[in-house]
């Protein structure tokens, strides 16, 4: 196994990365472009993380994250694919799912949340589903997280014991960890039928989160030909010159409390 990346190798190159990821985002505007990147693999296997690391210096208003709750009884009745249309990007906009579509091919189909039928249409669909948006000019991207047995289990112990994190281990993700071989096997059988020449899978080993950053953020760079698009001139106004307007004494408006004295 590979040495871990160094904090200091890892800030360095993931700033570097975060810049052109800007551009990317620039390139998107000025293009009309529509790209969708989807996060699927294991509980705990890095893909929030990622995420959070590709979005940080983005417009929200043009790179935004689509993490869809579990459906509701009506949108169970609705053809499986149509919440997820609803969140596909319009002309210059960037949607990242934090999971997606493949839920039915992961935890619905493990965990018995659909039934066979449901699970074989979906596997027939899917390639169809995605044939047509990147024929309608959809800029499509999948990535699977892939983390060993061993680094899954300290991860999901590290959040169970930091108060900070436990929000993030859920009830499914504790059976996950009964369900290893069943989430393997269902994982491969995606794959199988998923793993299109138009829009083929991406592995991202990431037992090392860093390296996993930073190997998934370059590989998606390297896969569109983006170009910096020159910045329009922004050049500040002057300020007026003061009319005479005294504005009321701050007494009478509510402050917030400076606590920062106390601070050592």
């Amino acid at each position: 196994m590979a040495k871990k990346l160094s904090r200091e190798v890892y800030e360095r190159e993931i700033l570097v990365l975060q810049a052109e990821l800007v551009k990317l985002q620039e390139w998107v505007k000025a293009e009309g472009k529509r790209l969708v990147v989807v996060f699927e693999g294991r509980d705990a296997a890095g893909k929030g993380g990622a995420i959070k690391r590709i979005t940080e210096y983005l417009n929200p208003r043009v790179a935004r994250i689509a993490a869809l709750p579990k459906p509701t009884e009506r949108e169970r009745t609705q053809w499986y694919f149509q919440r997820y249309v609803a969140e596909l990007p319009a002309a210059g906009e960037i949607v990242l799912f934090d999971r997606s579509w493949y839920n039915r091919a992961g935890v619905e189909f493990v965990m018995d949340f659909c039934t066979p039928e449901e699970y074989a249409r979906f596997l027939h669909q899917c390639p169809i589903f995605e044939r047509l948006l990147i024929e309608d000019g959809v800029l499509l991207r999948k990535y699977w997280f892939s983390v060993g047995d061993a680094e899954q289990e300290r991860r999901f112990r590290a959040r169970r014991d930091d108060p900070m994190r436990r929000w993030k281990l859920s009830p499914m993700d504790l059976r996950s960890l009964t369900r290893w071989e069943d989430y393997s096997r269902a994982k491969d059988q995606m794959m199988t039928h998923t793993d299109i020449p138009e829009a083929p899978w991406y592995e991202v080993d990431s037992d090392d989160k860093r390296r996993a950053r930073i190997n998934m953020i370059t590989h998606l760079l390297s896969t569109i030909p983006y170009y910096e698009v020159e910045p329009p001139h922004i050049e500040l106004p002057e300020r007026p010159p003061a009319t005479g307007y005294v504005r009321p004494p701050r007494r009478v408006s509510h402050q917030v409390p400076d606590v920062t004295d106390r601070l050592g």
